[in-house]
């Protein structure tokens, strides 16, 4: 691909080129965009996947003789068996932490030095901890699996998040990259990743590349996030973003506007290409990272590499007006080490609006079986339903459905009615 250029940014008042304006001058088109109403919502870190050579050791593998909790480097985990089109055999899984652990490459046998371990960094586990600290702890998982431990090279996912804008209609015409797999998902509930199909509702989204290589996504997080119960999470998140480059106006999330994400996926195969391929332009010596905390401050040339690789353009050889707007205001975060050495956890509540709300509905009709088999009257169940420490979370859900606690009560004993009507209290 040819090099292409920015748009150049004008100041409204003046006409004169202004560093920090929303307005985008195409001297190609000669067509002017204003962006004065995109909100950046900050852009970090979204995966971390640290990948060891070593031997495993073998009071590791002999945790996974039965699937359950095990006790492994201080933590409680769940052990398990996982697919081969992963490449390991084994995970142990803490989702608390953060972290899971897979183990014992298919390919290689555990008492012979191979790539056995890949652990996989949760986004609230990469944005609680600076990434010296997160090193930290899995190198020591890492060397609590394996004998002969060494680092071999992370993969990491660039996420920015922004309101304001959505892809355009003729985004697969408009974008160029050298990958040739391409997919558009409209009006079917899928978003991929590296390989998954995540169900979420009615959308859109789309894919640049593979899963072994680089890839580009673009999707609408909101929904996304909603459909797995994180969108209480994404919104706490979203509220104290962080964008220097922004105007003041550009610092409130919206929690009516639609969030899409634009996400450069590395795999840990690039980013060594990239490692080996880039030098510090006063000593001259490669960047040669194998670690997420070697690459950390090397994140920002990382995500302007992607955005180069695939370039949204408005016109032949001029970069689109969002695009100059990201590879020029876009500063990866990541959490910074404080002067005590440690790391301020700050709670988030989940709402009834953060979710999809399939579990509180499950949980009515479960209800009212068990009610109904103890022969309890639907002015008894409904007292103890309100006792209960999770009755906030059923009460705001019905009522964003639009249904108040005496439309829920009446609803309670109108389920029971049927269910000992159709069933009968004993069955």
């Amino acid at each position: 691909m040819r090099k292409a250029v920015d748009q150049i940014r004008v100041d409204l008042q003046t006409g004169q080129e202004c560093r920090n304006s929303r307005l985008f001058f195409d001297p190609k088109a000669a067509r002017m965009t204003n962006l004065s109403k995109v909100r950046l919502l900050g852009c970090r870190v979204d995966t971390v996947r640290q990948l060891y050579r070593g031997m495993v050791r073998p009071e590791v593998l002999a945790l996974f003789e039965e699937s359950g909790l095990v006790s492994f480097a201080g933590h409680q985990w769940h052990a398990g068996r996982v697919s081969r089109d992963s490449g390991y055999q084994y995970k142990l899984q803490n989702n608390d932490l953060g972290f899971v652990l897979l183990l014992k490459n298919f390919n290689v046998k555990a008492d012979v030095i191979g790539a056995h371990m890949k652990i996989e960094v949760s986004p609230h586990a990469i944005q609680s901890s600076p990434p010296d600290v997160l090193q930290e702890w899995m190198d020591r998982f890492a060397t609590a699996a394996l004998q002969c431990m060494e680092a071999n090279q992370c993969a990491v996912h660039l996420a920015l998040d922004v309101q304001g804008w959505q892809p355009p209609k003729d985004l697969m015409d408009r974008l160029l990259c050298r990958a040739r797999t391409r997919r558009s998902i409209t009006g079917i509930s899928e978003v991929f990743y590296d390989g998954e199909a995540v169900s979420y509702g009615n959308g859109q989204s789309f894919l640049f590349g593979s899963a072994s290589g680089m890839q580009l996504a673009i999707y609408d997080k909101t929904l996304q996030a909603y459909s797995i119960d994180k969108l209480d999470y994404w919104q706490s998140v979203w509220k104290t973003m962080d964008n220097p480059f922004a105007p003041d106006d550009d610092q409130n999330y919206d929690a009516k506007a639609p969030v899409w994400r634009v996400e450069l996926r590395f795999h840990h195969s690039i980013v060594q290409q990239f490692a080996d391929g880039s030098a510090s332009m006063d000593t001259g010596a490669m960047i040669d990272s194998r670690t997420y905390r070697d690459l950390a401050p090397h994140l920002d040339g990382l995500f302007q590499y992607g955005l180069e690789s695939f370039r949204l353009c408005s016109s032949k050889g001029v970069f689109d007006a969002f695009w100059t707007l990201l590879r020029q205001d876009t500063k990866v975060s990541v959490p910074a080490v404080s002067l005590a050495g440690r790391t301020h956890y700050k709670r988030h509540y989940k709402t009834s609006q953060g979710f999809s709300g399939k579990n509180v509905d499950l949980f009515i009709g479960n209800f009212i079986s068990l009610v109904a088999r103890e022969r309890v009257g639907a002015k008894k169940a409904f007292a103890s339903l309100r006792n209960w420490e999770c009755w906030p979370v059923i009460r705001d859900h019905y009522a964003h459905k639009g249904m108040d606690e005496r439309a829920l009560y009446k609803r309670i004993k109108q389920l029971l009615e049927e269910r000992v009507v159709r069933w009968g209290r004993a069955v």
